[in-house]
């Protein structure tokens, strides 16, 4: 069975470069525009590995990562921050809430492939 990768961004583009690279190499995706959209397609699908935007509407991806990683249920579904905020103040605040790792935009799609490949091996 595919792993589940579940993508958080408010961007289209960064959606559909994520989506296809993934699609691609045999990952079922699923897509969710924000924090609180992730929030409820993880209580419905329970996907294998999240990639997680930091800067979104309504909920963003630092409270998201807190949110998943407080709760019992899905405190163990890695979390890979994918951002443009690479401040080191930034990515602290991110390891902080419980991340499991930390990309920055634009996405290097081979370093990608490789922390995702750490957090689910085949």
């Amino acid at each position: 069975m595919a792993k589940s990768i579940l993508i958080v961004d408010d961007t289209e583009t960064v959606l559909m470069f994520e989506r296809t690279l993934l699609r691609n190499r045999g990952f079922e995706i699923r897509v969710a525009r924000n924090g609180a959209l992730a929030l409820q397609e993880v209580e419905k699908s329970r996907p294998d590995l999240i990639l997680l935007d930091i800067m979104m509407p309504e909920l963003d991806g630092v409270e998201t990562c807190r949110r998943l990683k407080a709760d019992p249920a899905t405190r163990d579904i890695p979390v890979l921050m994918v951002t443009t905020k690479g401040e080191s103040a930034m990515v602290e605040r991110a390891f902080q809430a419980g991340c499991n790792d930390y990309l920055t935009k634009p996405i290097d799609h081979l370093e990608l492939l490789s922390k995702i490949q750490t957090y689910l091996p085949r």
